[in-house]
């Protein structure tokens, strides 16, 4: 085994699992039951994509691509803190409950 024939196996397996993970991480924020649970993994789908953006780049030989990945991190970076800023200025108890038609759950310190 050569390692050119080592190193496209990797590639597969490795672009295979960022797939599936990706995969995963969609039908989280479609089934999350909160706003921060969307968020969170709207920040993971970004990270993944970046390793596929590298392995990508790897695949092809291009260097750009860590130039796009470098850019894809920044902006994603920069939407969980808007998002973020978002959820504390808008307050947790609207965004955060499961049912919205439901009244919030009274704590009794009794």
């Amino acid at each position: 085994m050569t390692g050119e024939m080592f190193l496209n196996g990797c590639l597969i397996v490795s672009i295979s699992v960022l797939l599936i993970a990706m995969a995963v991480i969609i039908v989280r924020i479609v089934r999350g039951p909160t706003l921060p649970d969307r968020i969170l993994g709207l920040d993971t789908l970004v990270t993944v994509s970046i390793g596929v953006i590298a392995v990508f780049g790897i695949i092809t030989g291009f260097p750009i691509y860590v130039d796009i990945a470098i850019a894809l991190g920044l902006v994603g970076f920069l939407s969980t803190i808007a998002l973020a800023n978002f959820l504390l200025r808008c307050g947790d108890d609207t965004l955060t409950r499961r049912d919205h038609n439901a009244p919030a759950r009274r704590q009794d310190n009794a």
